[in-house]
């Protein structure tokens, strides 16, 4: 059975409420997301199944989030797909609002995180973390969830979130979700629908190059600048337009002078028309060598 959509967040506060009434101690979880479900998504919902009783899922292309140059009117759409996709998992809610819902007219509060939200793709798109906090808060108070669930693909925007809640004083816990990819190693997004067969192939460099970053440090490598160089190299020469390659500490986000634990290689370039974002932990877990 498809999920109830619901449009608005008087509606959703209320289905919310009256299951909580139905059954005490009901615990709720959150999935936002913009649509264009892929696998990723959905292992955000397997993640959200086993931490509550209940999924909502957001559907909402948020325009606050996208420059002027950027790819809002074309950003791929498939409610009727989407829809789906979350009967096969289940999902019980999905609230699919307006942009009049979210943003009505007048609306002029602004929501900033601005230590985490800086560097990486806070650079080039120096619009777009105010855009997520301010959306994720909105979505957060809307549904008041028990937990919500935010894919690591994502990073810095997983930790501006985590960075908000905890300022805020939010109850909702924010649970991350490991990065989900293709076999052929690209990390999953609803961008790579723009990709064609060559330019996939291209892309792959990416993922390729962070790996490799990962390899060399296990094997002994440690010297932040000739990593970030040569993961830049390989990237540029499959004909990438390269953004950045960053090495930084996974939680404060601040550029690694030295590979310590923690320590995680960052990277954005766009291939074709389609930028794409990834990253991968070069030494979790372990001392430092």
């Amino acid at each position: 059975m498809r999920p109830a959509v619901l449009p608005d967040v008087a509606t959703l506060r209320a289905t919310i409420a009256a299951a909580r009434a139905a059954r005490p101690g009901l615990r709720v979880a959150l999935v936002p997301t913009m649509g264009a479900l892929h696998a990723g998504h959905l292992s955000l919902v397997d993640r959200a199944r086993e931490a509550a009783d209940v999924v909502v899922v957001s559907i909402f292309v948020n325009p606050t989030q996208f420059a002027a140059h950027e790819d809002l009117d074309t950003y791929p759409r498939t409610m009727e797909a989407d829809l789906d996709a979350l009967a096969s998992r289940a999902v019980e809610w999905v609230f699919a609002p307006s942009a009049a819902e979210m943003y009505p007219t007048g609306f002029q509060t602004e929501v900033r995180v601005p230590r985490v939200a800086t560097g990486l793709c806070a650079t080039s798109r120096p619009h777009f973390f105010g855009g997520v906090a301010l959306v994720v808060l909105k979505l957060l108070n809307a549904a008041m969830a028990d937990v919500a669930v935010f894919g690591e693909k994502d990073w810095q925007q997983l930790q501006v979130i985590r960075r908000m809640v905890l300022d805020l004083n939010h109850p909702t816990q924010i649970v991350g979700a490991p990065l989900i990819r293709d076999p052929d190693g690209l990390a999953m997004s609803s961008r790579n629908a723009y990709l064609d067969a060559t330019t996939r192939a291209a892309a792959l460099a990416l993922p390729r190059a962070l790996q490799n970053a990962a390899q060399a440090v296990a094997a002994g490598a440690r010297d932040v600048a000739t990593l970030e160089a040569d993961a830049t190299r390989a990237i540029a020469a499959a004909g990438g337009r390269v953004d950045y390659v960053t090495i930084c500490d996974e939680a404060s986000l601040e550029r690694s002078q030295a590979i310590t634990t923690g320590a995680r290689i960052f990277a954005a370039a766009t291939f074709g028309s389609t930028r794409l974002i990834d990253n991968v932990g070069l030494l979790p877990g372990v001392a430092a060598g």
